[in-house]
């Protein structure tokens, strides 16, 4: 087992007598790039919101070893869980750069925060604006960025706050082809060495990029496993039968099919 990883046991999230989440098992591991897909209602973001303590939940959840559960948000930031939304959050006003001083500052105390920062940008800044493609706009406000680059940002934020689990709520969502693609390779580069969970409904962006796959639907798993392994389940494509995401499985698993045959 990795040193690193997310273990979620009997995960419930009840909303006023609505089990949003009932019993919910789901086991992350650094490096896993995993897809949380269903339909609308499913639980997918809620799962998100309990993990990050955002809603409350019972059951068990555990970031390597250290319970979750009935954490504060801000404890369970400083244990290296960071979470995007669909709509990313950041300062406007202030540049990219700035955006990621203030998040690299954001378990620093007051005092420190005060104080004067070098002139010299931290290593780990520096790094962030590499990966994330964002060097070459340091210094414009982020208000000025493309839908996806503010995505990118809101990454880049969590990067330098040392993140070792990304929960990410529907990245690609409003964005080009170009910009889906290029988050894909942000999210690869960004997966070898933490666990990332992507909430999403882009069925062709989940075939290009998930390395494994958790379905979900009324609130509860119901199928688990590589693309193609939950493409080709029965109880899936039941649960996307008349939708724009079912004749997407279906697309996908007669594009995997013709692969296997020609292969064969």
């Amino acid at each position: 087992m990795s040193s690193d990883y997310l273990e979620v046991r009997g995960l419930s999230v009840d909303f006023g007598g609505f089990k949003a989440v009932r019993d919910v098992d789901l086991t992350l591991f650094q490096g896993d790039l995993r897809f949380l897909i269903g339909p609308n209602g499913a639980g997918k973001t809620t799962i998100i919101d309990a993990i990050t303590g955002l809603v409350p939940s019972t059951g068990s959840i555990q970031k390597s070893g250290v319970e979750l559960v009935g954490k504060k948000v801000h404890q369970i930031a400083r244990l290296g869980v960071g979470r995007t939304f669909q709509t990313a959050s950041v300062f406007e006003e202030l540049t990219v750069l700035q955006n990621l001083d203030i998040a690299a500052g954001a378990g620093r105390s007051v005092r420190t925060m005060l104080r004067r920062r070098p002139a010299e940008v931290p290593a780990a800044i520096e790094e962030a604006l590499e990966t994330t493609g964002l060097a070459h706009l340091r210094d414009k406000p982020a208000g000025v960025l493309a839908h996806g680059q503010k995505q990118w940002l809101e990454i880049g934020m969590l990067l330098v706050q040392n993140a070792s689990v990304l929960l990410l709520d529907e990245p690609v969502a409003g964005m080009s082809g170009e910009e889906r693609e290029q988050t894909g390779n942000l999210l690869r580069r960004i997966g070898g060495e933490r666990t990332v969970v992507v909430v999403e409904h882009d069925m062709e962006f989940m075939r290009s990029f998930a390395t494994s796959v958790t379905v979900l639907a009324r609130g509860q798993v119901l199928a688990e496993g590589t693309v193609e392994e939950v493409q080709a389940n029965p109880k899936v494509q039941e649960v996307y039968l008349g939708t724009m995401e079912g004749d997407a499985l279906e697309d996908g698993a007669d594009a995997a099919n013709t692969s296997q045959n020609q292969g064969a």
